[in-house]
């Protein structure tokens, strides 16, 4: 049994204001534009966006169980969300991981800077893995708010 501990920071710039990409976050209807595989929905999402709320998603990815399980602990309007979240894939659990999204406008729109602490388990999953998934995952947020 291993944990490896590890620190990213991405940073995006996005043709849309801080209102609209924060909701790309805070809303379930934004979010679903963008967030996993939107050709294959999950079977479950639960979505309380709140301090204290939860977002759970399970449903297949890759032709395995994929659960994705958060809690909200920080949220300003437009400005900053700090969430905590486990990620599960078949029968392992990957990672326990806190992730800062922070919201600042600029004048062509909003710059956002996303930085995760994880622990990864058991050689599932690494910190490069994640971090090139979660910055796909912000490619396609750009299709959702830029358009």
């Amino acid at each position: 049994m291993t944990v490896t501990h590890a620190t990213f920071t991405l940073e995006r710039e996005y043709a849309a204001t801080p209102t609209r990409v924060f909701a790309g976050f805070s809303s379930k209807e934004q979010r679903e534009k963008w967030f996993g595989d939107p050709s294959q929905p999950p079977a479950v999402w639960d979505f309380d966006f709140r301090e204290g709320g939860r977002e759970y998603t399970s449903g297949e990815f890759h032709g395995q169980l994929s659960i994705f399980d958060a809690i909200f602990h920080d949220i300003v309007e437009n400005e900053r969300i700090v969430f905590s979240y486990n990620l599960h894939v078949g029968d392992a659990k990957l990672s326990s991981s806190l992730q800062t999204l922070e919201f600042f406008a600029t004048p062509t729109g909003t710059r956002l800077l996303l930085t995760e602490h994880g622990a990864y388990f058991d050689g599932h999953d690494t910190w490069q893995v994640r971090r090139d998934g979660t910055a796909g995952l912000l490619e396609a947020l750009a299709s959702a708010v830029e358009n």
